[in-house]
């Protein structure tokens, strides 16, 4: 394991997020590198003094009195029968919005799954001979190695021109499905790049969240859906996607 792979598991580490093997690794790497065990000690120090900051904050007393002030008096009670029938149309209004509210929550907690396998995905690529499963800078020989073991190969374009280096491509496992993963670099920074099919034809644009640390940014296009996830900052990863889609966009019309 190389210095670069370590620092970026040490937040996982620190926080009890790696497996068993994967955390193996990386103490095995601390205990032979005094420079990353110096970096792992300064963030755990940095961890103990967070904890041990008080940053609660209790509002005093006197702002309970000035809220009750505030408050209207109370006004006269309404009817039985009024207060029946508004029960009724609201709870006839309460279980229609309580099933669209759990159909949103419901998509929510499925997209925040993927995205986490997703993350895990790209962690365990890091990981020595994990990343490519063919090695290439060249578009033409990386897409052809796809065919057949997928439904639908994944778009590869070489970006290298506008800074994004292709180095290759493997097979990966999202939500239990395989899927294609293309890999290109920024400077020494690797972007996974996973590509799945879906059902849906629409576009959807670019929407970018971060997990353990990695920026993911997710779109959709053309009945696939696409996830770039890297440690470069959002706004590189950003650019990385809008010239992916820019590329793509020209091959397709050309």
């Amino acid at each position: 394991m190389t210095c670069d792979e370590a620092k970026i598991l040490l937040h996982a580490l620190l926080d009890n997020e790696l497996d068993a093997g994967h955390a193996r690794e990386v103490e095995a790497h601390i205990a032979a590198c005094p420079a990353c065990a110096a970096e792992f000690a300064a963030q755990r120090e940095m961890k103990r003094v967070l904890a041990d900051t008080n940053l609660r904050y209790s509002a005093p007393a006197s702002l309970r009195t000035r809220i009750e002030a505030s408050i209207p008096q109370a006004r006269p009670q309404p009817s039985r029968r009024s207060v029946l029938r508004g029960f009724a149309m609201g709870s006839a209004v309460s279980a229609l919005a309580a099933s669209g509210v759990v159909a949103v929550v419901l998509r929510q907690d499925d997209q925040q799954r993927i995205l986490s396998e997703v993350v895990s995905a790209h962690l365990r690529s890091l990981q020595a001979g994990h990343l490519i499963d063919v090695v290439s800078t060249d578009q033409h020989t990386v897409k052809p190695w796809f065919n057949g073991k997928l439904d639908v190969a994944p778009p590869v374009i070489d970006l290298t021109a506008q800074g994004f280096t292709l180095v290759g491509g493997r097979l990966d496992y999202i939500d239990a499905r395989a899927i294609g993963a293309v890999v290109y670099k920024r400077r020494q920074h690797i972007i996974n790049l996973f590509v799945s099919q879906t059902a849906s034809t629409e576009h959807r644009p670019p929407k970018t969240q971060t997990m353990q640390g990695f920026n993911c940014r997710r779109w959709g296009e053309r009945g696939l859906n696409f996830w770039a996830v890297s440690d470069i900052g959002g706004d590189e990863l950003s650019e990385f996607v809008d010239k992916f889609e820019a590329a793509m966009k020209a091959n397709v019309e050309g």
